[in-house]
């Protein structure tokens, strides 16, 4: 299988591809700009549901669905948000053999319906706040797509919630950031950048937008999740209020956040090598899968040791065994290598007789003997440090790839021959902001929250810059 993968450096985008398709992540559909997610892509997704769905629920959301069509009236109640959306949207004129009276979006975010809901359902201050989330599908007409980084149609998480106060939107917003901040950097062991989105690039409609942003190992930046206070805009759309404490009759305020299958994406891109994807531990669905190696003379001890090992770990792993006769162990290794599995344990005949077996970790092939007795203390401490030293890696590629730059003609030569982040100094007008993204296709990621705050000159007028560096990047 691996040799089917182009080196990264030969070609990356086009080893991104091939990691997708020859590791069974995904594949193209029928349909354009549209994937099919394969068991092995879905496994990566089902475990991050599971990690986030609970971090959600620690802080008190819950689940909900609300329909895939939005009525083209809801949508043009905010005008913000549908200007932003207009480009992207599919819309259902036709059901049932017979033109519709009102045309139907088809979900591209769910803010609308859910505030036409939400106008039902708050009366008073009692009702606040609201905290609910939701699993679902999405679309977006993209003309240009990738597989898990940019399709059609993609599955995401998205969360609206409604407050009070300004304040408590703006503490909600926060705290799903912290949570986003959390999930890549101690499950994904991809390092983030926190910070807040300049006006030209927040959310359509949002007052405030936060984002976690990611290097890829092509110097590129991606988005990685995005938190928005959306202020009473959509409220106020749909008029939805409620009488507070004082008796008052007061908007409610609003949040939305969200996560995509373009994390899968952004896992693939920090992680993975020219033998196939790499998953952290904490992430992997599967963990560990065993081998057995044998000839036919040492077929039975091998197979009874191989199966002793396997119940031992079982209790305390996600473990499969790999027993299969029509396969040789070279080509099993090569094919959980490109699935990404953290650790293979192979057991021959001499393990079974030095009563050990050899672990071996996907991320650096390093092979650790490991005596039966101790099997599930050292798996535990072996795993533990693979988590530690893929963030680290991955960090020390961010702060390597992370420049400083004081003159425009320099910075353009850093994007041209580096990438990277580059942290340089911007005025705050939208339209040095846009000058710079015509001319070099580089965005303001984010102005991060940590930061040191200093005097400078921005990179197109010249004109004082007192908050300190923002973070330039081209980006997915």
């Amino acid at each position: 299988m691996a040799e089917r993968i182009t080196p990264r450096s030969e070609d990356f985008g086009r080893w991104y591809t091939d990691l997708v398709i020859q590791g069974q992540l995904a594949d193209y559909s029928p349909v354009k700009g549209c994937m099919v997610i394969r068991p092995n892509g879905y496994a990566i997704w089902e475990r991050m549901q599971q990690v986030l769905d609970n971090m959600f629920k620690e802080t008190g959301h819950v689940n909900a669905y609300f329909p895939l069509f939005i009525p083209e009236s809801f949508m043009k109640k905010e005008a913000e948000h549908v200007e932003g959306f207009a480009p992207e949207c599919a819309i259902v004129t036709h059901g049932g053999g017979e033109k519709l009276e009102e045309p139907l979006y088809v979900r591209p975010t769910s803010e609308t319906i859910i505030w036409s809901m939400y106008k039902k359902w708050i009366m008073s201050y009692r009702d606040l706040p609201i905290l609910i989330n939701q699993w679902a599908n999405v679309v977006r007409w993209e003309m240009r797509t990738r597989l898990f980084l940019r399709t059609t149609e993609f599955l995401w998480q998205e969360g609206h919630t409604a407050h009070s106060t300004f304040e408590e939107a703006e503490e909600e917003t926060l705290k799903i950031l912290e949570i986003y901040r959390k999930f890549a950097e101690e499950y994904m062991a991809m390092p983030v950048i926190v910070g807040r989105k300049s006006e030209a690039e927040k959310f359509a409609g949002a007052k405030h937008t936060y984002s976690i942003e990611a290097l890829m190992q092509d110097g590129k930046a991606l988005q990685a999740g995005t938190s928005h206070n959306l202020g009473q805009n959509f409220a106020r759309a749909f008029d939805v209020t409620f009488q507070d404490k004082d008796g008052s009759v007061k908007h409610v305020y609003a949040t939305s956040w969200g996560v995509s299958t373009r994390l899968i994406g952004a896992l693939l891109l920090t992680h993975g090598d020219d033998s196939g994807v790499v998953i952290p531990p904490r992430l992997a669905q599967t963990q560990i899968v065993v081998i057995p190696i044998w000839q036919e003379a040492t077929r039975q001890p091998v197979f009874d040791f191989t199966n002793r090992v396997f119940r031992q770990l079982q209790d305390h792993f996600s473990v499969k065994l790999d027993d299969r006769d029509q396969y040789k162990p070279g080509y099993k290794f090569t094919e959980w290598e490109m699935v990404g599995v953290p650790l293979r344990i192979e057991i021959g005949p001499r393990d079974v007789e030095n009563n050990q077996v050899m672990v071996v970790r996907r991320d650096n092939r390093s092979k650790t003997p490991v005596g039966i007795d101790e099997l599930v203390t050292r798996i535990e401490q072996i795993l533990t440090v693979m988590q530690q030293e893929m963030y680290q890696r991955a960090l020390d590629f961010q702060k390597a790839n992370t420049h400083r730059s004081d003159n425009y003609q320099e910075f353009k030569r850093i994007l041209e021959e580096k990438g990277g982040f580059i942290e340089a100094h911007w005025c705050g007008s939208a339209e040095c902001e846009e000058k710079i993204k015509d001319e070099t296709k580089a965005t303001i990621r984010t102005i991060p929250f940590q930061r040191e705050i200093e005097a400078g000159n921005c990179l197109i007028c010249g004109k004082d810059s007192d908050d300190g560096r923002v973070i330039f990047a081209k980006a997915y």
